[in-house]
């Protein structure tokens, strides 16, 4: 299976940070969310990434503000978040900042209140009495009826102007499997005639790259949690990472210690991951694909987030994480071998350990010349000796957090405090 897109240049090395607007200050506004821009930048953002901005439904809303997900009309904006011309204003204050803006797109379903239903009931899915339906027990939304060729139409036009309108850089599509996927191929070809976009899905369907740049890693995702609960090992996680290997040329991965959804009802990456949640965030950076943060991770941020009522984040403290953060972003600028390069996983004496290689494939025969990373991540919480060897480990290297340099002879030990993480770089030019 071939992609049938390009992805946009400037997508290759970058940081997507996933903003839930409602939350993330007293006002909720996109005016309250530009003073945190040039914050974000410093700590090396490029891709803001805003959940749905359009109305909610108030017919089947739950909570008092509802969700996101359940849309009442796909070319207005939620009035809660500020006016058009507010929108518009973030958007050119993020592109000043170089950083690029993608939008949530809720393809599969609407509120149960949508301006379309009264003259286009047929453009929904209904029972045998006509009832508006829905299929995932999902109680605030109804599904779209995509055998109705006109709604496609109509959806792609609503695509189409926030791209024209707004000139936005893309679209994460909530639940794009639940969507077939020549309807995607087709918006797809619609809006890039306007310019191109970053697509990103919410799926795990190895089919949908034929369309989508990038897709969830929720498989590997999984499998983490349950290593956190030892009911699994980093052996484990390998094998998801050699299927994900096995994608098609240019197909990105998106890999996460925390969104939306996982924060609200999983739990925060420290009750998830405990000790390891920054060994694990490590990994999503060091690892080949793209490196998901959403909002106030590099507080941390130790609270779940209500979905369907105001719950606004506590930035009163200086983020503690930022720079924890931004090493990791400029790792990914700085080392193309962590985006381009090869991975080489070293073994050892623990399944709760992870140790790698990540390595440039230029020059093969001039061993000495390549970029070479080595990752070790202790998701256990004891102390752990683990002991490496492999012919990159010649030369001085560099912890990437301390600044410190080691001469390495091929062979070098290590003892890891519980939930320790170990980044060192190797790079001659």
């Amino acid at each position: 299976m071939e992609a049938s897109f390009k992805t946009v240049d400037w997508m290759k090395d970058k940081t997507i940070y996933e903003v839930n607007l409602r939350q993330y200050t007293e006002a909720g506004s996109f005016k309250a969310f530009e003073k945190h821009i040039p914050r974000l930048k410093e700590m090396g953002i490029e891709v803001l990434w805003l959940m749905p901005v359009t109305p909610i439904s108030e017919k089947g809303r739950k909570g008092s503000l509802g969700s996101y997900y359940a849309c009442s009309s796909y070319t207005k904006l939620n009035s809660e978040f500020g006016t058009e011309q507010d929108f518009i204003s973030l958007i050119q204050l993020a592109h000043k900042h170089e950083m690029k803006v993608i939008i949530d797109w809720v393809a599969n379903h609407t509120g149960r209140e949508h301006e379309w239903m009264e003259p286009h009931p047929e453009w929904f899915s209904r029972d045998e009495d006509g009832n508006f339906t829905e299929r995932n027990a999902w109680e605030d939304v109804v599904d779209l009826n995509f055998e109705n060729q006109d709604m496609r139409a109509a959806l792609i036009g609503a695509m189409q102007y926030w791209v024209r309108t707004f000139n936005i850089d893309g679209f994460r599509c909530d639940m794009a499997h639940l969507v077939p996927l020549n309807f995607w191929s087709a918006a797809r070809k619609s809006c890039e005639t306007i310019k191109p976009l970053f697509w990103l899905a919410e799926c795990e369907d190895i089919e949908y790259h034929s369309v989508f740049d990038a897709s969830y890693a929720w498989s590997w995702m999984h499998e983490t949690e349950k290593l956190s609960k030892q009911e699994s090992g980093v052996s484990e996680i390998y094998n998801i990472l050699h299927d994900y290997a096995a994608y098609p040329q240019g197909a990105y991965k998106l890999f996460f210690t925390s969104n939306h959804d996982e924060n609200t009802w999983n739990g925060t990456e420290y009750e998830k991951y405990g000790i390891a949640a920054k060994a694990w965030a490590v990994f999503t950076f060091m690892w080949k694909g793209i490196a998901l943060m959403y909002s106030g991770q590099e507080l941390p941020n130790h609270k779940r987030l209500a979905f369907f009522d105001k719950d606004p984040i506590d930035w009163t403290n200086e983020p503690q994480l930022a720079s924890f953060y931004k090493t990791l972003i400029q790792l990914r600028k700085q080392y193309a071998c962590i985006i381009e390069g090869d991975s080489f996983n070293l073994p050892t004496s623990s399944n709760q350990v992870m140790a790698f290689l990540r390595y440039d494939q230029e020059q093969p025969e001039k061993k000495s010349e390549k970029q070479i990373i080595l990752v070790v991540l202790n998701f256990s919480n004891q102390i752990q000796k683990v002991e490496l060897a492999h012919e990159y480990l010649k030369g001085q290297f560099t912890n990437a957090f301390s600044g410190l340099s080691f001469a390495f002879n091929k062979q070098v030990s290590f003892e890891l405090m519980p939930g320790d993480y170990f980044v060192y770089v190797k790079s001659v030019s």
